[in-house]
């Protein structure tokens, strides 16, 4: 854990959770042992969202659903999310939650890999969260920069990898080490480009926060 765990039990005691049906799909994800994002991450998302108020949303990583379901109910309620999944076997689950939250008018399901998908796409978005294959964030980033309309946002969880990011490359598993150099890859460059502004946070599994810049107002 990032943070200690009576720390965030405190945080995650403060949260008023979110409506009927995400209740639902967090606890049916819980007992599959299906990832969704965590309590705390959950809150934050919820909050940008509602300050931002995104017209476009993109997610890269559906999974069940949860979060973009959680993203669609935030904000305005007009948003529109586009949401990639590569994984056949969540993609009817995340399909009949949609169903579930009435929400199929308003979040689209592109399925296949992120990365081909997000060459392809033309945006711009107000708003793109990637919560799927970690060690690919770092190929996502020139496409997620140029969907991103100026003053966009790029959301990116678990970029802390349970601390494993802090240690060096010989401390982590063999098998994870291509994941730990690539995690790491990402942060230089989200936090040295300079067509961001970039925070990042020790919320659940470690997130960050991305600005666009708007190149017209630095001249």
């Amino acid at each position: 854990m990032i943070n200690s765990e009576r720390l965030v039990t405190f945080i995650n005691s403060l949260d008023r959770g979110n409506d009927e049906v995400l209740d639902i799909i967090e606890n049916e994800a819980l007992e599959a042992s299906v990832p969704i994002i965590r309590k705390e991450t959950q809150s934050l998302l919820r909050t940008l969202t509602e300050l931002k108020r995104p017209k476009t949303i993109l997610e890269a990583g559906t999974a069940v659903g949860f979060s973009a379901i959680l993203m669609a109910k935030s904000g305005r309620r007009d948003s529109l999310v586009t949401t990639i999944e590569n994984y056949e076997v969540r993609i009817p689950k995340a399909k009949a939650n949609i169903k579930l939250a009435g929400l199929e008018d308003r979040i689209s399901l592109l399925e296949g890999d992120a990365v081909k998908i997000m060459e392809e796409l033309a945006g711009p978005f107000d708003m793109i969260f990637l919560d799927s294959a970690k060690g690919q964030y770092i190929n996502m980033l020139p496409c997620a920069i140029r969907l991103l309309s100026p003053g966009g946002l790029l959301i990116s969880d678990n970029v802390l990898q349970d601390g494993d990011v802090l240690e060096s490359r010989y401390a982590v598993r063999r098998r994870d080490r291509t994941i730990h150099a690539r995690m790491r890859d990402y942060l230089y460059e989200l936090t040295h480009n300079e067509s961001l502004e970039t925070a990042i946070l020790p919320v659940g599994d470690g997130i960050t926060i991305s600005v666009k810049v708007n190149e017209k107002e630095n001249i």
